[in-house]
């Protein structure tokens, strides 16, 4: 197993560096397998949200590699844009459907049906899905400017009664969006998309982080450093007990030499 070479904690956030983006793959890889095994052990059956996008790569391809009882297990993902169909290059459908559904098989798949006639519907639909019991275990990334799933600096509401709700992008997330191949350019890029909230985020038993890449490193070293606020809604892990947070060097390039 990866061992990290830079380990601290910020909070109550637990904090490993690792020496790539591949070690911190497979390091997380190796903890969600470990999450999802002790928790079929003890219940039968696994409920895990899997966040999408190219951040989440290294982790992915790990987890094939991993020992994981995917017929037990329920896969949820984090957000959709509103209007995307199912085999968009861009829908998180999709990109749950070709790295999740079909190489790992896990027992079911609950998708975000972000081309719905009627988006609050859907979202009302997929708050349902997700309380129908707790969530055990929740892997994400952190967004360019903070943000968890879509959920936007200054919008975010870290006491949000809903689990899901239809979030604007911001400026900073369309560009994202843009920077990462996922659209030729802003005018193309939704709006609007389907996220689950910070509250149903953190609701998990385990919530692991995976924040690689050197256009991380500031939202990573505002997250381990600012205020707790919705100015950057990362900084919320910070007092998320059950959360981890994976880096590699680029990602915590930002961080003090003495973290």
């Amino acid at each position: 197993m990866s061992e990290p070479i830079q380990q601290f904690v910020a909070g109550e956030l637990p904090v490993a560096v690792y020496a790539s983006e591949a070690e911190m793959g497979a390091a997380a890889a190796a903890s969600a397998a470990q999450v999802i095994r002790d928790t079929v052990a003890a219940k039968g059956h696994a409920r895990v949200v899997i966040a999408t996008g190219n951040s989440q790569f290294a982790f992915v391809e790990a987890l094939r590699d991993q020992d994981v009882p995917w017929g037990d297990v329920t896969a949820f993902h984090m957000d959709e844009y509103v209007g995307i169909d199912e085999n968009h290059t861009a829908s998180f459908r999709r990109w749950i459907r070709e790295r999740i559904e079909e190489p790992l098989t896990p027992a079911k798949v609950e998708y975000i049906i972000g081309d719905a006639p009627d988006p609050q519907a859907a979202a009302d639909a997929y708050e349902r899905l997700l309380r129908e019991a707790p969530l055990d275990l929740v892997c994400m990334g952190i967004g360019e400017n903070g943000h968890l799933a879509f959920n936007e600096p200054f919008d975010a509401d870290f006491d949000d009664e809903r689990w899901t709700r239809i979030i604007t992008l911001t400026p900073e997330s369309v560009s994202q969006q843009v920077g990462e191949g996922h659209f030729p350019d802003e005018a193309a890029t939704p709006r609007t998309a389907i996220s689950m909230t910070i509250p149903a985020l953190l609701s998990a038993t385990h919530v692991q982080v995976c924040a690689p890449e050197a256009r991380k490193a500031k939202a990573v070293a505002r997250a381990l450093s600012e205020d707790v606020s919705t100015a950057c809604p990362a900084t919320k892990l910070r007092e998320s007990p059950n959360a981890r947070l994976f880096l590699e060097p680029a990602s915590a390039s930002l961080l003090p030499a003495q973290a």
